[in-house]
């Protein structure tokens, strides 16, 4: 294994929310090679949101765990130390925001996954109906119980001790991720305390980010080959970090250690999401319903890894020119990654919270295939897909679990189709937010959908995928 360069004695100046395997994969490992070539006190305080076991594990280590890159040809194992504490929530609310007054700390990062914003994404408004945020609207510093919440917290803190803003940088895989968090920091400070809102506006900095590092969930291999380490995860040889250059204060020299800063990063996450995440939607809810367990599994088909192309290509289209990028050498190089047998990525990982993950990776780039009138057809069987695996059997017919924050409304919406497609179809378009409203709004696209899930019901999983990418390879 290789040891971590860091120095024992260093300090902290990030403040982390969000400590899971992506983070230790991602950020951590970007971060301790940043800082291994360029110095700086940037060791990260990381939070866990929901799992206090985890953070109590770290600790006990001091913050030591094993990342492992699944190569081809073997692992290779690397020692990281950049965690210097880890915070446990619901409880040390108050101890966390405090840290955010710390005048060592610079910059807080994030990665709760996009439901963890309690927001309407699309529209970048808090969603009043999400019980954490109806709590730190009514009671606003007492103990909070959403992102946003905490963070007006902290940043009151640091208000108060005189200091300057933060930079406060999104890590999630949600577009537009700096905008949106700002807009709902706003919000909430603006009708909780009018003059916080205000100081975050001028002081505080809220870059957008494209994070790209493919981390399956941990498993008994990951701790036999980390000899026993129980916060051990494992990941992909690639990684990639786009930052938007719009910084409080201080940073780490993330770029020696490979991340760009750029001035928009918008060209490079909707490449990110409607290619990478939009396939891998589309390959995950077809794995689960074929019974296929991990992404490798759905790659070793040559037909259905035509089927994942086949989609990359289609949603290129509606994609603004990348700079410095070719667009088809990225596909390759994203289904060499999928087809890595190294990599043990579930299936049903990946499928989980698709109401909050689909309108960036689907919808989006349908709504932008329409109005240049390219053919949207590969984006309606994937959402078609992910209906049928909405419905809660596998082609089997075998229970398939439903991870979601929509799941009860999404039963609902199934059992109230009663099996017809065209009413499943319109049910669930109806409570999916503003992106989909606007899709949903195209007869076309309805059709699409509808149509492709009437033949999934009659024809199964398999042929339909066969027959997509067939006609789409017609001359």
């Amino acid at each position: 294994m290789t040891p971590s360069p860091l120095p024992a004695d260093l300090r902290s100046g990030i403040l982390h929310l969000g400590l899971g395997a992506f983070h230790r994969a991602h950020q951590a490992a970007f971060t301790q090679d940043a800082i291994a070539a360029a110095g700086g006190d940037w060791g990260i305080e990381a939070v866990s949101m929901r799992n206090p076991a985890l953070a109590e594990v770290l600790n006990a280590r001091g913050g030591r765990y094993t990342l492992i890159e699944r190569h081809p040809d073997g692992p290779r194992l690397q020692e990281i130390t950049v965690i210097r504490r880890a915070h446990a929530l619901p409880v040390n609310t108050d101890a966390v925001a405090a840290r955010m007054a710390d005048p060592s700390i610079h910059v807080v990062t994030i990665t709760v996954t996009e439901k963890g914003y309690g927001a309407h994404i699309g529209a970048k408004r808090l969603d009043r109906e999400n019980p954490c945020v109806v709590q730190d609207l009514a009671n606003p510093g007492a103990a909070p119980q959403s992102l946003v919440g905490l963070l007006c917290l902290g940043l009151s803190k640091r208000r108060a001790a005189g200091l300057a803003g933060l930079s406060i940088l999104s890590c999630d895989n949600i577009s537009d991720n700096g905008h949106l968090l700002r807009a709902l920091v706003l919000e909430l400070a603006g009708e909780t305390d009018p003059d916080l809102r205000d100081w975050i506006a001028r002081t505080c900095t809220f870059p957008c980010s494209m994070v790209d590092r493919i981390t399956p969930a941990a498993q008994a291999e990951t701790l036999a080959l980390a000899n026993g380490d129980p916060a051990a995860i494992e990941t992909e040889p690639f990684r990639q970090w786009v930052i938007e250059d719009a910084f409080a204060g201080p940073r780490p020299a993330w770029e020696k250690a490979g991340a760009l800063l750029v001035a928009d990063v918008r060209p490079f996450e909707d490449m990110k999401l409607r290619l990478l995440n939009g396939a891998h939607s589309l390959l995950a809810y077809s794995g689960a319903l074929l019974g296929l367990d991990m992404v490798r599994d759905v790659m070793a088909d040559a037909r259905l890894a035509a089927v994942i192309r086949w989609h990359m290509a289609s949603a290129a289209h509606s994609l603004a020119p990348v700079p410095g990028f070719e667009i088809d050498g990225y596909i390759d190089d994203l289904l060499a990654r999928f087809a890595n047998p190294a990599i043990a990525h579930r299936c049903k990982q990946i499928a989980m919270d698709g109401s909050q993950k689909l309108p960036q990776r689907l919808f989006a780039p349908a709504l932008d295939l329409i109005a240049k009138g390219q053919s949207f057809e590969s984006c309606a069987l994937a959402t078609a897909v992910w209906l049928r695996f909405v419905q809660g059997t596998d082609a089997q017919g075998q229970p398939l679990a439903l991870d979601d924050p929509l799941a009860e409304g999404l039963r609902r919406a199934v059992a109230d189709a009663k099996g017809d497609p065209s009413r499943l179809v319109s049910n669930v378009g109806a409570i999916l937010g503003p992106v989909a409203a606007a899709l949903w709004a195209n007869a076309a696209w309805q059709a699409a959908v509808t149509g492709y899930l009437r033949t999934l019901a009659q024809d199964g999983v398999a042929a339909v995928l066969h027959a997509a990418v067939d006609t789409a390879n017609r001359p």
